[in-house]
C-alpha cells in the first residue's frame, strides 16, 4: 500500500488541450471577456486503452459587466482518476478588472477563489493481506483514509488588444493541503504562462462576410516538477476551425534519455452563431503511445445576449480578446 499512498500524496492538474474553449480554468483574467455572457462545457477522456482512463468535466459561466469595467464568473470542475477513482472536485468565483492602459490595449488581473473536495472509492481498494488471506483486510492503514475538503486561491492576469494577447496565471496560491491520510500534503503551485496573435487573411470576395485566420497560440505549465508545454496553429475560415498543436520538451530529455515528447494534438470545430463546438484528439508520441489509446476532448461554447439584447455597449468599454472565441467577425467593432 506505500506505493498507492505515494502516488494520493502527490497530484497535477488536469489539462485541457482545447484551452481557449475552457478560458476560466485557464486564467481568472480572462473571465468576461467575451461580448456576451459565455457558458461552457469541457469534456475529455485521456488514455483510452486504460482499464481506468483519466476522466475530467467542467463547467463555466461569464459575464462582463461594462459599468463596472469587471468580469464576474462561476466554475466547477470534477476529475476521476485510477482504479480507485480517486475523485477531485471543485466549484470557484471569479472576478476579473478591466483596465484600458493605452489605445487598444486592455489589462485584465482576475481572482479565483475555490473550494475543493478530494476521496477515493473505498470499496476499490486492494490490500496485501487481503490477497494473500482471502480475506477482509486488517491494515491499519484504511482506518486514516478520509476525504479531504480545503480552499484554494489562484490569480491571473491577461493583456491584451484585438489581434493578440498574453497572460499568466498562479494556482492554488495557499498551497492547500490534499492529503487523504491527515498528513502534510500540498498541492504544489501551477505557474502558466500563455500567448497567441490572430492574423487575418485575405478571402475572395464572393466569400461574403466569411472570416479567415490564423491563430498561433502556446501555454507553458510548471506544477513542481512537472512541465508541460503546448503550441500549435488554429486556422479558421468562418464556420469551420481545424487546428495542428504539439506537446512536448523536445530539447529535455525524459527517463529513457530520448526526447520528452507526449502527443501531436488534431483540432476540429464548427461555428453556429451563438453556438461553438469543438472536438480534438491527443496521438501520444510518448513511451506509453502503444497502451495509452489517446484522448478525446470535446467543448461546447453558448454565447448569449441577455435580458437586454438591443443594448448599445460603447467600443471604448470593451475589447475582445482574440481566440476568445476564434470566430469573430473582424469588420465588426
Amino acid at each position: 500500500m506505500s506505493l498507492l499512498f505515494t502516488g494520493l500524496a502527490y497530484a497535477q492538474d488536469p489539462q485541457f488541450s482545447q484551452y481557449y474553449a475552457s478560458p476560466l480554468y485557464l486564467n481568472p483574467g480572462f473571465t468576461g471577456t467575451s461580448e456576451a455572457q459565455r457558458v461552457a462545457l469541457n469534456s475529455r477522456v485521456q488514455w483510452t486503452q486504460l482499464k481506468s482512463p483519466f476522466v475530467t468535466h467542467a463547467v463555466s459561466y461569464d459575464v462582463s459587466v461594462d459599468h463596472l469595467n469587471s468580469g464576474f464568473g462561476v466554475i466547477a470542475m470534477t476529475d476521476k482518476a485510477g482504479s480507485a477513482n480517486l475523485r477531485t472536485t471543485t466549484i470557484g468565483a471569479l472576478y476579473s478588472s478591466k483596465i484600458r492602459i493605452s489605445e487598444g490595449w486592455v489589462v485584465s488581473p482576475g481572482l479565483n477563489f475555490s473550494y475543493g473536495s478530494r476521496g477515493i472509492d473505498f470499496d476499490k481498494l486492494v490490500f496485501g493481506d487481503q490477497i494473500e488471506f482471502n480475506g477482509p483486510t486488517l491494515d491499519d492503514a484504511i482506518s486514516q483514509l478520509n476525504n479531504r475538503n480545503y480552499f484554494d486561491f489562484s490569480s491571473g492576469v491577461v493583456i491584451y488588444n484585438r489581434l493578440a494577447w498574453m497572460g499568466l496565471s498562479v494556482h492554488h496560491i495557499n498551497k492547500p493541503n490534499h492529503s487523504l491520510l491527515g498528513e502534510d500534503a500540498r498541492l504544489p503551485m501551477k505557474t502558466s504562462i500563455h500567448g497567441g496573435v490572430m492574423i487575418p487573411l485575405k478571402v475572395h470576395p464572393l466569400a461574403g462576410m466569411k472570416v479567415s485566420s490564423l491563430s498561433p497560440s502556446f501555454v507553458y505549465t510548471q506544477q513542481g516538477e512537472f512541465q508541460q508545454f503546448d503550441f500549435g496553429l488554429n486556422m479558421v475560415y468562418d464556420p469551420v476551425l481545424i487546428g495542428l498543436w504539439y506537446r512536448g520538451l523536445p530539447l529535455q530529455k525524459n527517463f529513457n534519455d530520448k526526447a520528452n515528447q507526449d502527443a501531436i494534438i488534431f483540432m476540429l470545430g464548427l461555428n453556429l452563431k451563438y453556438l461553438e463546438v469543438g472536438y480534438s484528439y491527443d496521438m501520444s508520441i510518448s513511451g506509453i503511445s502503444g497502451n495509452s489509446g489517446g484522448s478525446h476532448e470535446i467543448s461546447i461554447v453558448y454565447k448569449f445576449d441577455g435580458i437586454n439584447p438591443n443594448k448599445v455597449r460603447r467600443k471604448d468599454k470593451f475589447l475582445p480578446c482574440p481566440n476568445y472565441p476564434h470566430f469573430k467577425n473582424f469588420d465588426k467593432n
